[in-house]
């Protein structure tokens, strides 16, 4: 009688999904494409598109070199925001946390771990014009 139970309930628990934690490479992938689509509805977002007009697209490509510089001065654009709506959003600061976050993670966390395999600036800076 038990081992029918057991039969029975092994299909059952094979079937349930256990999520697997993420490496530190797809957090820190997955994490870059959602601060990069952030900041684009940021720039989008009709409460504060008059202060963030000025604020350059922002892409994170965690296997080029220069995404921490990148990071560190949009952090700093994002702070620099005077208008008030504009720098007490709710969604402007969220994404500067989630900026703080990523370099944090990049930086302590996952060292070692990543490997720039580029070192091009100014790609991180025309890939919304190339799109």
């Amino acid at each position: 009688m038990v081992l029918v139970l057991v039969l029975a309930l092994m299909p059952m628990v094979w079937a349930q999904p256990y999520p697997i934690p993420p490496t530190c490479y797809t957090k820190v992938l997955n994490m870059g494409k959602e601060i990069t689509q952030k900041a684009e509805d940021i720039k989008k977002d009709h409460e504060i598109y008059r202060c963030a007009a000025h604020l350059p697209d922002l892409y994170i490509d965690i296997h080029n070199a220069c995404v921490m510089s990148t990071m560190n001065s949009y952090m700093s654009l994002l702070g620099g925001l005077r208008e008030r709506r504009c720098s007490y959003n709710r969604k402007v600061q969220k994404l500067a946390a989630m900026i703080r976050q990523l370099y944090f993670i990049i930086s302590q966390k996952c060292h070692g771990d990543l490997v720039f395999t580029h070192d091009n600036c100014e790609a991180l800076q025309s890939r919304g014009r190339r799109d």
